[in-house]
């Protein structure tokens, strides 16, 4: 059957509709597609950028600058031997060097220590422990962290009075963080170190490094941890300094020092170098070494307690009459 001429019209009418309906499809399909890749790159550019602003949040926002740590080789011998071989006419000439009395406390119960404990102060207690004891010589346990700028302080006092006792060797200068408050204080570090004496046993926890996770500069990031206390350890530490303050020096478990006995602080060594710091340890009327001989000397004082006053070269009659200042 023919087809009459107005049929043919509307069949090529809608065959040309078809046809650009079909086109208007393709080109709608190949806008999508545009706008698709288009979004999709617009989606990974900010997936790039949301992981930079992660990134740089975690690592501190920044790199902490770097810092000396101190003098090596002769010069670190040299300055070890200042600093542990202060003559006796100095350190009795400084005597207890000022220390605040009001610090020497007797806490005979936790609920005394953690009274003494919430007030975050610095003090050095009487307590009543069981004796802490290591081969068969009563031990001084050390806890604290390189970053902690009042763990440098009392580090010079440290090396000074165990030094009367014994022997050290490896130790090492550092800094205190530089991303802290009182930023990159002279120091020591007990880290590596070792020590001999025939009358007590030392032992010393840092329990982290002067420098944050990734070398940051930010305040939120924490330390690289360096050594971790044992379990018997931190008993200690939670038993007689519940609130987790370093310095922590526990001598034979019959004393205990929290922090830096006034006027030692952090800010008396602020600017000076370690050499200086030195010096003016055996310079007995000098502040910084009124101040680091004075707790030097208190921290003698304990241990002479704890070994009945041997050697008589660390116990002299001047340490003997700062016995007297510890509480009963």
């Amino acid at each position: 059957m023919r087809m009459g001429k107005a049929s043919r019209t509307k069949q090529d009418g809608d065959r040309r509709a078809r046809i650009a309906a079909q086109r208007e499809a393709e080109r709608r399909a190949a806008q999508r597609k545009r706008i698709y890749l288009a979004g999709g790159s617009i989606l990974v550019v900010a997936i790039v950028v949301v992981a930079l602003v992660l990134v740089k949040l975690n690592s501190g926002g920044g790199t902490a600058a770097a810092s000396s740590n101190g003098p090596t080789g002769a010069a670190l011998s040299t300055l070890t031997k200042q600093v542990e071989d202060v003559p006796s006419s100095v350190t009795n000439q400084v005597a207890g060097g000022g220390v605040d009395k009001s610090l020497f406390i007797s806490t005979p119960t936790s609920a005394d220590i953690s009274q003494v404990g919430a007030t975050g102060q610095s003090y050095f207690a009487t307590v009543s422990g069981t004796e802490l004891t290591s081969g068969g010589k009563p031990e001084v346990l050390y806890m604290g962290a390189e970053y902690c700028p009042y763990c440098a302080a009392q580090r010079w006092a440290m090396v000074n009075s165990l030094s009367r006792f014994g022997t050290f060797s490896g130790l090492t200068t550092t800094h205190s963080s530089s991303t802290d408050a009182y930023p990159n204080t002279p120091t020591w570090t007990f880290y590596k170190s070792t020590y001999k004496s025939n009358y007590i046993n030392f032992t010393s926890v840092e329990e982290t490094t002067n420098a944050r996770q990734g070398n940051s500069s930010s305040t939120s990031v924490p330390y690289v941890t360096l050594q971790t206390p044992t379990s018997a350890q931190a008993a200690l530490g939670q038993a007689y300094d519940p609130s987790g303050s370093i310095p922590f020096i526990d001598m034979g478990n019959k004393y205990v020092q929290v922090g830096n006995l006034s006027p030692l602080s952090p800010t008396l060594l602020d600017g000076q170098s370690w050499s200086q710091v030195a010096t003016a340890m055996n310079d007995p009327s000098s502040s910084i070494g009124q101040a680091v001989i004075g707790n030097a000397n208190y921290m003698t004082a304990a241990i002479c307690k704890l070994t009945n006053n041997q050697p008589a070269t660390a116990c002299t009659p001047t340490i003997q009459k700062l016995e007297g200042n510890l509480a009963s």
